[in-house]
């Protein structure tokens, strides 16, 4: 029992919490807040903070400059009100993707971001699965950084797949691939994909592959449009798939991305409730937990 810790929901991930707060057994606390018909934000922590432990947890989607802003209000108001150790939870992280200056006079989104996080005295950060590993470099306070792959191999196991394959549908995704085909003693590849940095158009290229009569998991970090994965799925279905998955950390799903899934052949996307949606259906709680615990 870690009874020393308060667990604070924040507006955007108040299941995640309880579930944390229950794996813990200590108390959670849901963060008090409203939109005023302008469209500003309002967040009360409507219980004593002064010299606790706190764990803060907030995910950055949907509308990530809205969860920004609610976050930045808390941690300030966290600190106005002399709470003890501050732990920030932050289970996907927005403007993670804005890196590096990928073209000349560019902002660096995610060393803006991680900044101002600084500069509200957060004595620890968790992360799970960030798009690279440049992402951390810029967070000097430290940062915990855990893959959600574990347990979406180890959901993946629970279902009757027919000689599965796995698949990461660009080079950098492989690695995230290989922890699930590693779970599942299943092999596994990747494709390529070119991404113009004007349009956001991606190509990827064919790849020949023993998909045949197999069931096919696509995984990557993030689903957003849908687009990588479903060029993925296209090639797949091509060489003769039985079935084809999808699954990743960050379902953003953004529009029509579904729609775009399903026409290319994916009969079902697995996400986790880093964002909680329709498509959470493995719980990140018990690796967020081990981190808490070991510290």
């Amino acid at each position: 029992m870690v009874s020393e810790v308060i667990v604070l929901a924040g507006p955007a991930s108040p299941s995640l919490s309880r579930e944390v707060a229950v794996l813990l057994d200590v108390e959670c606390v849901e963060i008090e807040w409203k939109i005023f018909p302008d469209g500003e934000s309002y967040i009360r922590c409507p219980i004593e903070v002064e010299g606790e432990s706190v764990t803060l947890i907030q995910t950055m989607f949907p509308n990530q400059d809205k969860r920004l802003i609610e976050l930045f209000l808390m941690l300030d108001l966290l600190q106005d009100l002399k709470a003890g150790e501050v732990t920030l939870v932050i289970p996907y992280l927005a403007y993670m993707r804005q890196d590096k200056r990928f073209m000349d006079g560019e902002a660096i989104s995610i060393k803006t971001i991680s900044k101002v996080i600084e500069g509200l005295n957060v004595d620890k950060v968790i992360l799970i699965d960030v798009h690279s590993p440049l992402v951390l470099r810029y967070f000097k306070t430290e940062v915990s950084h855990i893959s959600a792959m574990p347990l979406i191999g180890r959901y993946l196991k629970k279902l009757d797949l027919k000689d599965p394959f796995i698949l990461a549908p660009d080079r950098k995704a492989f690695a995230l691939a290989k922890i699930v085909a590693d779970a599942l003693n299943a092999p596994c590849n990747y494709l390529e994909k070119k991404r113009d940095l004007i349009t956001g158009t991606v190509k990827t290229e064919f790849k020949q592959l023993d998909v045949a009569d197999r069931d096919v998991v696509i995984i990557d970090d993030i689903i957003s449009t849908g687009g990588t994965v479903a060029n993925a799925a296209k090639i797949v279905r091509h060489l003769g798939a039985r079935s084809i998955l999808a699954a990743c950390t960050h379902a953003l799903m953004i529009a029509n991305a579904f729609e775009k899934l399903r026409n290319s052949g994916v009969s079902e996307v697995i996400g986790t409730n880093t964002i909680e949606n329709q498509f959470s259906k493995v719980s990140v709680a018990p690796a967020i937990v081990k981190v808490i615990k070991s510290a």
